[in-house]
């Protein structure tokens, strides 16, 4: 369970026998049973969105899996997806969202806020030389492939499988970058 059973508390079950994707929100397992405020199916070998409105264990109503960072491309040396992010309510368009995402929910959003499946892209003149090859690997896959709006959360929070070879205090650095290092691709 995510966090230990703080904050969302999501659980991914990835099923490869049957190309299965099972998600959950809010999960706990106590007393041998399982119990979440929200569930999600996706078959991986179809590329078939949830119904109009559906949410999932984002409130987008994207899969997670498919967007987070692993450990196993970054020893391969590349990222070939897009990475999902989140952002505060205050900077999410209230009840908007954009394929392919499928969700919105109320927020406090702006004049200048993005609906859920916004898509950016960490702008070409940035300069990744100064960081480590692990952090290069993430920024040129934000280069290539950008960042998709998923969830609220931190602001410009990406999000990693966990792996107990991550080194913490480097990806810390990517949290340092500005929202302005990045360019809206797609917003409609």
């Amino acid at each position: 369970i995510e966090g230990n059973g703080q904050g969302d508390s999501h659980v991914l079950v990835v099923d490869k026998d049957n190309d299965m994707l099972y998600e959950l929100y809010n999960a706990s397992y106590t007393n041998g049973q399982w119990q979440a405020s929200s569930g999600a199916i996706f078959n991986l070998a179809s590329d078939a969105l949830r119904p109009d409105g559906w949410t999932s264990a984002d409130a987008a109503g994207l899969p997670i899996f498919p967007g987070l960072v692993r450990y196993e491309e970054v020893l391969k040396g590349t990222i070939d997806h897009a990475i999902r992010f989140t952002l505060q309510s205050a900077n999410v368009k209230p009840n908007s969202y954009i394929l392919p995402a499928r969700h919105g929910v109320g927020s406090s959003g702006g004049q200048y806020s993005l609906p859920f499946g916004a898509k950016l892209r960490l702008k070409a003149s940035f300069n990744i030389s100064g960081y480590s090859s692990n952090l290069q690997v993430i920024l040129t896959a934000m280069k290539k492939y950008g960042i998709i709006l998923a969830d609220i959360g931190s602001n410009m929070y990406i999000s990693g499988a966990p792996d107990d070879r991550w080194d913490n205090d480097d990806l810390q650095k990517l949290g340092q970058i500005a929202a302005s290092n990045f360019e809206v691709i797609k917003m409609n």
